[in-house]
């Protein structure tokens, strides 16, 4: 039996006890929260304690396997800190950190402590992106050129209305679009420039749009598009190669379609169907983290590759603020 507590009874919160009350071989033995009443929301009739801090949770708990962080981005470093000194294993949500150098710091701390910390990014472990990824790899569609990808919805309320916060908060570049930058990153290896423009210099209330081109060293041109600005929430991807495309749209509710050059004489889209999930993305994700924690082995995200796609982010934040393109990874003036 894992023993995980759980810190933040926001969203996230909710969507990873939901992940953990349905595995087997898993209990939630504390939710830390100053917020009694949505903690008991997400308990029910599990027999899950409520904490209004860490360390009371720590103190009042007989053993605690892992610790499972979903605070806004501003405390994750706070409570990984926390948690490597109680010698403590560690999921936190994605983005890691807020700043690079505080991102750096935890990995160092963790490393320093013996303590393992997973990071979030949920992407990977959905169908519909780890199959763009195989198809991709396996040159379904040949050499790669452009591709698009969208993720938007309603501007997010959160805790005190934190992403309204720009000393908290990256905005959508930091807490939205990182999904994509680590998925294009895992598929398509290393950025080698990045050019973004957007609002969030604007200070418009409750609304952030930004369109980010990533170039990657492999030669792959990337138009990331996030968007707090509509009612619906929707990820979109669009791959073109010399061969074809792979395209996916949620709002579509179809399943990923290739589409492949061909004759006249033969159809030109062949779908690749997905079947229904028994356990969602953050199940899977989790799951995957708790058995990296047994086995040792490494997980599909590590520390690192978070670290990485914050990198992107910053450079992304930074282009939108200078006007001018970001060079990653590479010496001289930018």
């Amino acid at each position: 039996m894992q023993n995980v507590l759980l810190i933040g009874a926001g969203t996230m919160g909710m969507e990873h006890a939901t992940s953990y009350y349905q595995m087997e071989d898993v209990h939630v033995v504390g939710i830390v929260d100053i917020r009694t009443e949505q903690a008991k929301k997400i308990i029910g009739d599990c027999d899950t304690k409520i904490f209004p801090s860490l360390e009371e949770a720590v103190n009042g708990l007989e053993r605690i396997d892992v610790i499972d962080i979903c605070v806004p981005t501003f405390l994750h470093m706070e409570y990984v800190m926390k948690a490597a000194d109680y010698g403590i294993d560690v999921i936190c949500e994605k983005p890691l950190a807020y700043t690079l150098q505080d991102a750096r710091e935890m990995i160092d701390y963790c490393n320093d402590k013996n303590v393992k910390l997973y990071v979030g990014h949920v992407v990977r472990f959905f169908p519909q992106y780890s199959e763009a990824k195989q198809l991709v790899t396996n040159g379904a569609i040949g050499d790669i050129g452009v591709v698009r990808t969208r993720r938007g919805g309603n501007f997010p309320p959160g805790w005190n209305n934190w992403y309204a916060d720009h000393e908290k908060s990256g905005g959508v570049i930091l807490d939205l679009i990182i999904h994509d930058f680590d998925f294009l990153r895992w598929t398509f290896g290393e950025v080698e420039r990045v050019y973004a423009k957007g609002l969030a210099e604007k200070n418009m209330d409750h609304l952030d749009y930004a369109i980010v081109t990533l170039v990657f060293k492999s030669g792959v041109i990337a138009h990331v598009e996030g968007s707090w600005a509509h009612e619906r929430f929707s990820t979109q991807y669009e791959f073109a190669g010399k061969n074809g495309i792979i395209e996916y749209d949620s709002l579509k509710e179809e399943p990923v379609l290739l589409s492949l050059k061909q004759s006249n004489e033969t159809k030109a889209g062949v779908a690749i169907p997905q079947s229904p999930l028994k356990n969602s993305p953050y199940f899977i994700e989790l799951e995957h983290f708790l058995t990296c924690l047994k086995t040792n082995e490494t997980p599909t995200v590590t520390a690192e590759d978070a670290y990485k796609a914050l990198e992107i982010s910053v450079a992304a934040l930074q282009s939108l603020k200078t006007g001018v393109p970001v060079y990653l990874n590479q010496e001289g003036e930018n």
